[in-house]
């Protein structure tokens, strides 16, 4: 992949080429059912900093300065996104805005953010 992109949704067997080649950050969505957890598990996912603010503006800052990680493209890789949409549809709404606007950024940076949604 070359560009920042967000990947709405597809089964792990569908991108499992497009894998190999960057570097994915797996989050499993099977328990995550409130905005903190959802937040939580994209911080331990990305390995975010300690200064982390646990909220939607400290997200976009962290997803758009992805410095602390090697350069290159990081797949953050959410399996069942579902579970955060059937318990809490603002949250993952509001967190699904952020990811998208993060991975559009468009700010040159070393290391670059896409998301995969797994469907399956």
């Amino acid at each position: 992949m070359t560009s920042r992109g967000m990947f709405e949704r597809g089964s792990m067997a569908a991108y499992k080429e497009m894998l190999d080649v960057v570097t994915p950050h797996r989050l499993d969505g099977s328990a995550v059912t409130t905005s903190a957890e959802a937040m939580t598990a994209i911080a331990e996912a990305l390995s975010f900093p300690g200064r982390f603010g646990h909220n939607l503006d400290a997200l976009y800052d962290c997803l758009t300065d992805l410095s602390w990680l090697p350069p290159g493209e990081h797949v953050l890789v959410w399996s069942e996104p579902s579970v955060l949409r059937s318990a809490d549809r603002p949250s993952y709404d509001a967190i699904r805005t952020v990811l998208s606007e993060a991975v559009t950024d468009g700010t040159p940076q070393e290391a670059f953010l896409s998301v995969l949604l797994l469907t399956d």
